[in-house]
């Protein structure tokens, strides 16, 4: 376990930015892609096998999907993609502050 600790103290600084900047941007991405879905689930006439869609489906629904499962539609409204967003939000944070504070570790 010491040789973990002692590792992770001898990780460069603009490594560990990096990989901020890296979880931040790719959270920012599937948090507006979601946004995007939402969009298009009000317009009637949108062609999911479009091929620019379908990417942006298959990379919502892992996301989308399991809160789905959890959390039922209330009278027609589909509740998860706002749940999802709050759940990245959250998950963002969390790994912020842990890459954080190991670059004060450092």
């Amino acid at each position: 376990m010491d040789r973990f600790y002692a590792t992770m103290n001898s990780v460069d600084p603009v490594i560990i930015t990096a990989m901020i900047t890296l979880v931040d941007r790719a959270i920012e991405l599937l948090t507006f892609l979601v946004l995007v879905r939402v969009v298009l689930s009000w317009v009637p006439s949108v062609d999911y096998g479009h091929p620019l869609i379908s990417l942006i489906v298959r990379i919502t629904d892992p996301v989308l999907l399991p809160v789905r499962r959890l959390l039922p539609s209330v009278s027609g409204l589909d509740l998860s993609p706002w749940i999802a967003m709050l759940l990245l939000n959250f998950a963002r944070q969390l790994i912020h502050q842990l890459l954080v504070s190991l670059l004060t570790a450092t």
